[in-house]
């Protein structure tokens, strides 16, 4: 026996992880969502796990939950690792991404990135602290249209189509409408304002109400921004709803027209409403918002989210690039489906065909075997030892494998396959053979 110490292997929390059948799935779900977003024109660029912390730190209350890099042994002559934090979203490090490369891209720049962030928040259902987003986002030099605004809910409807989800509802704001209607109450700090009713769906109207007074409004403002939270329609009369309560100002009226016009847009979209609740915490949005979550199961969190910017990328290059995004939690969604027992697992590998090694001599035969259907496009695994026959195709039984070939034991033999499924074998020509044929 070793004396190495056994380290018990036990799950880290807040990082999922799956087996080989449910990895499938997801696989397959990446793929799909992948090309969701070329057939729109989205292109693919993938950014470091890492940004610079001054860079994180800047962006809002998310940014405080930044992990931060360093070595186990520092070294005081280079601290450079000291200054880099883990990703906790895609879109702060693709404003950088933008800045950096802005004399080679074509603009409106539309890409997407799919890769996975961290936060370093409480574990619980639905959150976690390594998880993977799935990122569309179109940036422009000086002004985004606005029909960019209805168009990324439409492409994310598109894509979580498909994949059979339970049902979910995208919500629609304004932090114009938000901003707006908070300066015509004459408070001083709208920001503060925003991200205490952003917290209405977890603390409640009370909750919300004392968080308010203790920031200086009065019990009128305070009542009037929770007036403002209450109102959700499906429709497109929100503007009038927001006029009925009897204040105005300048930003308030272009955040109304802002929400009709992309509202008006979506009309023939399902589970899409106006909800003057939805604020997004982080401090870089300044028009659109978006957040969806499940029907039936409202307090698991956020499934898509994102929304409009105007300055991300202006703290790396002097031009105006504004930008609109949204995000897929593929992750969240996965692993409540997972929980739920509602993914239907995949293969436990991908081999479509086990060749089997009749012994030493016959190897090089069964390898040529191999390269001669992997040519074809089959996935082929060669068995790795000169076991019995009988293990052989056991082993391909336990792993799933659909197709188990022979080929000739003798010089005078020929190649034949068995369909684990049918039970059936017969001959067949590595060159020529198809399954089913």
């Amino acid at each position: 026996m070793s004396d190495q110490r056994v380290v018990r292997p036990t799950p880290i929390s807040g990082f999922p992880e799956w087996t080989p059948q449910v990895r499938a799935v997801e696989q397959r779900w990446l793929d799909h969502i992948r090309a969701g977003f070329e057939s729109f024109g989205f292109a693919s660029v993938e950014t470091p796990s890492v940004e610079n912390l001054d860079v994180l730190m800047a962006k809002g209350e998310t940014s405080q939950e930044v992990y931060t890099l360093h070595r186990l042994q520092a070294d005081a002559e280079d601290d450079s690792d000291a200054k880099l934090g883990l990703h906790f979203d895609l879109t702060v490090p693709f404003a950088r991404y933008v800045a950096q490369h802005f004399n080679e891209l074509t603009f409106p720049f539309k890409r997407y990135q799919m890769q996975r962030v961290w936060r370093g928040e409480r574990p619980q259902e639905g959150r976690f602290r390594e998880f993977t987003q799935c990122d569309i986002d179109v940036i422009n030099v000086d002004s985004v249209p606005l029909h960019f605004d209805a168009e990324l809910p439409r492409i994310v409807h598109r894509v979580l189509a498909p994949l059979d989800i339970p049902a979910w509802t995208l919500s629609l704001n304004n932090r114009k409408v938000l901003q707006g209607f908070y300066e015509g109450l004459g408070i001083e700090e709208p920001i503060a304002v925003i991200r205490a009713v952003d917290k209405l769906h977890k603390v409640g109207d009370e909750g919300v109400r004392g968080i308010l007074l203790s920031e200086g409004l009065s019990g009128e403002q305070a009542d009037a921004c929770l007036r403002l939270a209450r109102i959700k329609s499906t429709g497109t009369d929100v503007a009038d709803r927001v006029r009925e309560l009897g204040v105005t100002s300048d930003l308030l009226e272009e955040g109304l027209q802002e929400l009709t016009f992309v509202l008006e847009d979506l009309a023939d979209v399902p589970g899409v409403v106006a909800d003057l609740s939805i604020a997004r915490g982080l401090d870089y949005y300044t028009g659109t918002v978006y957040e969806a979550s499940f029907d039936d199961d409202p307090g698991y969190g956020s499934i898509c989210a994102g929304g409009r910017y105007e300055d991300l990328a202006g703290q790396f290059i002097r031009r105006k690039l504004p930008g609109v995004g949204i995000s897929i939690g593929l992750t969240r969604i996965f692993a409540k489906l997972v929980a739920e027992g509602r993914i239907e697992e995949g293969p436990k590998c991908p081999t479509d065909v086990l060749v089997v090694v009749p012994g030493a001599e016959r190897r090089a035969d069964a390898l040529r075997t191999g390269e001669a259907l992997r040519a074809r496009g089959f996935d082929t695994e060669v068995f790795h030892s000169t076991a019995k026959v009988g293990k052989q195709i056991q082993y391909a039984s336990k792993k799933g494998i659909p197709f188990v070939w022979f080929p000739p034991f003798d010089d005078e033999g020929s190649h034949e396959v068995k369909d684990m499924a049918a039970g059936e074998q017969g001959p067949a020509d590595p060159a020529t053979w198809s399954p089913g044929a």
